[in-house]
């Protein structure tokens, strides 16, 4: 598979390299799947594996990682097929990038590096480029010490792959400086966070429930954005081809519209400093009402791939928010088997297949959540009339003897702080 669209941006030739050590987190380890997705990534950045090296030991190395032998090894085949790049499907640390730039001979990458270079390419958004030089700035502040002697920062798709972002004169070996422009971009984030906290209280008090689309990179999340509102999203067969979250109108039924959002693909060993920077956009999943957990039923490792989904969706405190397990490319060969249930559709968001199954599940799930009550405040209980005006929609308001008659339409996290003053609801 190939994912190069770009007819006249450089392709640079790379050896792959990964290592199964038994002293590493399972999840940590490199397999021969998990060096397939690694060259998928090389190939979306604009480069093409010339081979591949999958070193199994006890423990890394703590010079060169995956051992003298194997990075000699590495080394002949780098000078035969003629490469200027070496990516490694684990987390190197600058010592041992360093180590292996003066054994191999060329510019070293690990997978978390070559991440980051695919979202300096793709962001486009003011937003998601402050997002992206953040994760950069962060990852390379502890990577600073000899690296600018043999790399010169550029900008563009023409520049080598692991060397766009932030220009050479901005990174300056004083870490202060670097630190400085740290505190900057994460103060110019929290700016969007609180634009978006704004955002979300009207949503919330104009009663507008929002949709969440979440999953693997390359599942097909903006593909069925497309299909289900008639956007015009972007949607290639390549990763992380959606990074700025995209929020459409979506009408249910009569009396239902919701906001259906697009987020960031997720993938396996995905950058800590990258989750970090994303989340005033990734935030938005712990507000959603609805989380559609977009998976690419065609895949033989989707099990695998839910399961990145969902640790993200628990350390990103969404867990509680209802979810539809969408399988998605179901009219693809269909010789991987998944589980059936309420809360799972088939799809092909291609075709339309499954989309008004869909509807019919995001409507039901919906009403589910919210509750239409009838409550009596105390008249000393101003704070929470004041909260129903923020986080409910208020359909009546009625001064009374003993207190406020409110009727309104409740989140169910809004209903639990009123709850002892309902005098009567609907579900």
């Amino acid at each position: 598979m190939t994912y190069i669209d770009t007819p006249n941006q450089n392709i640079e030739k790379a050896v792959l390299a990964g290592l199964a050590a038994d002293s590493m987190d399972l999840k940590e380890r490199s397999t021969d799947e998990s060096l397939d997705e690694l060259e998928a990534l090389l190939e979306t950045a604009g480069g093409i594996s010339a081979g591949r090296i999958l070193q199994k030991k006890p423990t890394p190395d703590p010079r060169t990682f995956i051992g003298e032998g194997k990075a000699q090894e590495m080394k002949a085949l780098i000078d035969a097929e003629d490469c200027t790049l070496a990516v490694f499907d684990n987390e190197l640390s600058p010592s041992q990038t360093r180590a292996l730039e003066e054994a191999l001979g060329v510019r070293v990458l690990d997978r978390s590096g070559l991440i980051l270079d695919i979202f300096a390419q793709r962001a486009q958004t003011r937003e998601g480029r402050l997002q992206v030089e953040l994760a950069q700035y962060k990852y390379l502040l502890p990577r600073l010490t000899g690296m600018w002697t043999h790399l010169e920062r550029q900008a563009g798709t023409s520049a080598p792959i692991g060397t766009r972002g932030p220009g050479e004169t901005q990174l300056e070996t004083d870490r202060r400086h670097i630190r400085r422009k740290i505190s900057k971009l994460e103060e110019e984030l929290e700016q969007v966070r609180q634009v978006r906290s704004t955002q979300r209280r009207l949503r919330e008090k104009n009663s507008v429930p929002v949709v969440a689309l979440v999953g693997y990179t390359n599942a097909g999340k903006s593909t069925l954005l497309n299909k289900l509102t008639g956007a015009d999203i972007s949607a290639r067969n390549r990763l992380f081809d959606t990074l700025d979250t995209t929020t459409r109108r979506l009408k249910i039924s009569d009396t239902l519209e919701v906001l259906l959002s697009d987020t960031v693909g997720f993938i396996r060993k995905l950058p800590h400093h990258l989750v970090d920077a994303f989340k005033a956009t990734l935030e938005e999943l712990a507000y959603a009402d609805l989380l559609l957990h977009v998976i690419d039923a065609s895949n033989p490792l989707w099990i695998q791939q839910a399961e990145v989904v969902d640790e993200l969706i628990l350390e990103l405190g969404a867990e509680a928010t209802p979810r539809i397990e969408v399988f998605n490319k179901c009219d693809l060969d269909l010789s991987v088997s998944h589980p059936r249930g309420d809360d799972i559709v088939e799809v092909s968001a291609r075709t339309g297949n499954g989309i008004d199954a869909l509807i019919i599940k995001i409507e039901n799930i919906l009403q589910k959540t919210k509750k239409r009550a009838v409550l009596r405040l105390p008249y000393d209980k101003g704070g929470l009339l004041e909260l129903l005006h923020r986080e409910a929609s208020v359909l009546r308001l009625e001064y009374l003897d003993d207190g406020i008659e409110v009727e309104a339409v409740l989140n169910p996290g809004t209903y639990g702080r009123v709850r002892d003053y309902v005098v009567t609801e609907n579900s």
